[in-house]
């Protein structure tokens, strides 16, 4: 069913309980799950978040002006890129990162062929630098990548089981979806990815599979076909 994913990982999933920068426990335990996926066969191209380091976002909220403010978002998704990368390797996974903002001495620049060109090699892709444009988020990146490399499907590792009516963490009666159309995930407003990303799914068919990266082994249980988190695809 699955020959080539796109893993997007937040930031945030970064940091561990430190609450803020690259815990190298959280790295190599994540490092280690997608050795594992690769193992399988599976081509895997990643997507991570910068909201460890900086979120533009949120600095803009409080004054600084929100090109410059996207732009450090996207330079600290490379450092997080570049963290990702030696925890790989450090495990024989061989891995290259392709960053849409030009910076040769650190990474590849982002070329479509040339990532495919990786994953059909077996290396692992790490796409950094979002898109290469402020006011535009990774989960917009994530959206694109998957679909200009040819992914089977949108792997979304969250901290929580997957898409609830509610924030879980606030809410313990928090109900949580097994499956969701695009259209639902629109209407309800629910906090899948942003409403780009989810409107560039819909219109390609990109199914988005929600799921805990606390639990070992969930991806690979996604792949073998088990009811993991939550699905969003067509009706």
């Amino acid at each position: 069913m699955f020959k080539r994913i796109l893993l997007k990982l937040s930031g945030e999933a970064l940091q561990g309980n430190q609450g803020f920068g690259i815990d190298p426990r959280v790295i190599q335990k994540l490092a280690v799950e997608i050795k594992n996926v690769h193992e399988l066969g599976i081509e895997i191209a990643l997507v991570v978040g910068g909201g460890n380091i900086f979120r533009g976002l949120m600095a803009s909220s409080q004054g600084m002006e929100r090109t410059a403010a996207d732009y450090m978002g996207m330079l600290a998704t490379v450092l997080n890129s570049l963290a990702l990368q030696d925890a790989l390797e450090k495990l024989n996974v061989s891995t290259r990162i392709q960053s849409a903002i030009n910076m040769s001495e650190l990474c590849e620049p982002y070329v479509r062929r040339k990532a495919i060109r990786h994953l059909e090699k077996n290396r692992v892709i790490v796409l950094a630098g979002g898109i290469g444009s402020p006011y535009f988020t990774t989960d917009t990146t994530a959206a694109l990548r998957a679909m200009e490399v040819r992914a089977d499907a949108i792997f979304k590792a969250t901290k929580v089981n997957g898409v609830y009516d509610k924030d879980p963490v606030k809410f313990s009666h928090a109900k949580m979806f097994n499956k969701l159309s695009y259209k639902e995930v629109l209407e309800k407003n629910l906090k899948v990815m942003d409403s780009t990303a989810i409107s560039l799914c819909m219109e390609n068919k990109m199914p988005i599979y929600v799921f805990n990266m606390n639990d070992p082994g969930n991806i690979k249980r996604i792949l073998n076909g088990e009811k993991i988190g939550t699905v969003v695809q067509e009706e």
